[in-house]
C-alpha cells in the first residue's frame, strides 16, 4: 500500500502541475522535443497522470492504469529525459544564491516504471478498491457457510 500511495501521489502531483500551468504550455515543451501532435499529447498525458494517479491512490484498476503510465514514462525517456543522461539532478553551476540545475535525466522515470511493475505484479493491496471489489483475487478466504 505505501508504494501504491507514493507512486499514485507522484503521478497526481505531476499531472496537477501540468493542469495548473495549462496543458498548452506542456504542449509547447512537447513540440520543442519533436513529439507528434503536441497539444493532443499534452492533454492526454495530463489527464492520464491526474486520473491514473487518483486510480493508483484508490487502488482501482491498478494493473490496467499502469500500462499507459509505463508507456508514458518510456516515451518521456525517449523524447525528453533520455538526452540528459541518467541523473535526475544535474547540477550545472553554482551561484551566490545556490546551485543551478539543468534538465533532469531519466532516473525518476525508471523508478516510476519499477514501482508500477511492482504494483502490477503484487496484485490488489490492502485497502484498495480492487481488493474490496474482488476479495478472492487477494487470497482472502471467504467463508460462505452460515
Amino acid at each position: 500500500m505505501p508504494l501504491r500511495l507514493i507512486v499514485g501521489f507522484g503521478f497526481l502531483a505531476h499531472g496537477l502541475a501540468k493542469w495548473n500551468r495549462g496543458p498548452a504550455k506542456f504542449g509547447l515543451l512537447l513540440q520543442h522535443a519533436g513529439v507528434p501532435f503536441p497539444l493532443h499529447t499534452a492533454w492526454l498525458v495530463t489527464g492520464l497522470e491526474v486520473f491514473g494517479g487518483v486510480a493508483l491512490i484508490a487502488g482501482l484498476f491498478v494493473t490496467i492504469v499502469s500500462i499507459p503510465l509505463i508507456i508514458s514514462m518510456i516515451v518521456a525517456i525517449l523524447t525528453v529525459q533520455g538526452h540528459y543522461g541518467f541523473s535526475s539532478v544535474n547540477t550545472i553551476g553554482l551561484t551566490q544564491s545556490g546551485p543551478v540545475f539543468g534538465p533532469p535525466g531519466y532516473e525518476i522515470n525508471l523508478l516510476y516504471i519499477a514501482g508500477l511493475f511492482a504494483l502490477t505484479l503484487s496484485g490488489p493491496t490492502a485497502l484498495s478498491l480492487d481488493q474490496m471489489l474482488n476479495p478472492e483475487e487477494s487470497g482472502a478466504v471467504v467463508n460462505s457457510k452460515v
